[in-house]
């Protein structure tokens, strides 16, 4: 068959990668993405007002599929989100940051499963690296797939440089991606998705996490705790939801971090009040844990 006529029958992906000082690693991505043996795809490239050479990098690729925008003023990441989903015109939103990348069939393998009409998302198992040390897979368990809200609430499964999301289900969503939000703005979304879309999963590690001084998720531990408590807040207000074990276990997940931030300020007798609102369980022995550890440091 010709190549040609082989990646127009294919659905265009669009290949959402927001940045920001992102030029250390961001050649690794790209290149990522290039190598796809899916062929039918175009990176969005939304620049929140670098001030490196992430532009010039970028810019730098005589390749059309490479679409460049720059931030009119610099916003939280997941708004900024929104602002590069309304640049694409795929049929499915694929993620991917600066700093991760792409196993070279990964869009060949996930695409297909969005054949159930009933699919909005599909996600896989990923590697985590940090630098110096080997890689892991962090799943070792086998992922949900179908209808997995209380699965997502009771135990997060989706990485986002993993997920692709049809893009009717997104758009059917009131607001897309949530602005408020800077770090958890993924699983946030993930958990609208799953109230109304099946999730179907490749098992395999498809991609590649990178660990580094710079991940938002570890500059932003207030915020995280912060983003949580709006979801959970929230979501109790959906009596649907809020009767799942999930969503219990999700609030529970909410005090445990919540603690952690505390014995991190040094607040360990605020922290020992949180003690009482925890079942018995994983978080209530992790939390004790951590407690008489700071206790015995301090």
């Amino acid at each position: 068959m010709d190549p040609g006529r082989l990646v127009s029958e294919q659905p265009l992906v669009s290949v959402v990668m927001n940045c920001y000082n992102g030029e250390k690693y961001l050649r690794e991505a790209i290149a990522s993405v290039r190598v796809q043996t899916y062929q039918n795809w175009e990176i969005i490239f939304w620049d929140n007002q670098s001030t490196d050479r992430s532009a010039e990098i970028f810019r730098s690729y005589d390749d059309p599929r490479l679409k460049y925008f720059y931030a009119p003023t610099h916003s939280f990441l997941y708004e900024a989100r929104n602002y590069a989903i309304d640049k694409a015109s795929g049929k499915f939103i694929a993620f991917l940051d600066v700093d991760d990348w792409w196993r070279a069939d990964k869009l060949e393998l996930q695409i297909p499963l969005f054949t159930d009409p009933d699919v909005g998302f599909v996600c896989s198992n990923y590697w985590i690296i940090r630098e110096g040390r080997r890689r892991r897979r962090l799943f070792k368990r086998t992922l949900p797939s179908g209808w997995v809200l209380n699965d997502i609430l009771t135990d997060y499964p989706v990485g986002l440089l993993t997920l692709i999301v049809r893009r009717a289900a997104f758009d059917g969503l009131s607001g897309g991606c949530d602005p408020r939000f800077h770090v958890s703005g993924d699983m946030e979304l993930v958990i609208r998705l799953a109230m109304t879309w099946k999730m179907a999963v490749c098992q395999e590690p498809l991609a590649w996490y990178r660990i580094h001084s710079d991940n938002e998720g570890r500059k932003h531990k207030a915020r995280i705790v912060a983003e949580y408590r709006m979801m959970v807040e929230e979501l109790g207000t959906q009596p649907s939801v809020a009767e799942l074990s999930g969503y219990k276990h999700l609030a529970d997940e909410l005090t445990y971090l919540q603690a952690r931030l505390l014995i991190n300020e040094k607040k360990i007798g605020d922290a020992v009040r949180h003690l009482k609102d925890l079942p018995w369980g994983a978080y209530k022995l992790k939390l004790m844990l951590l407690i008489v550890k700071a206790s015995l440091s301090s």
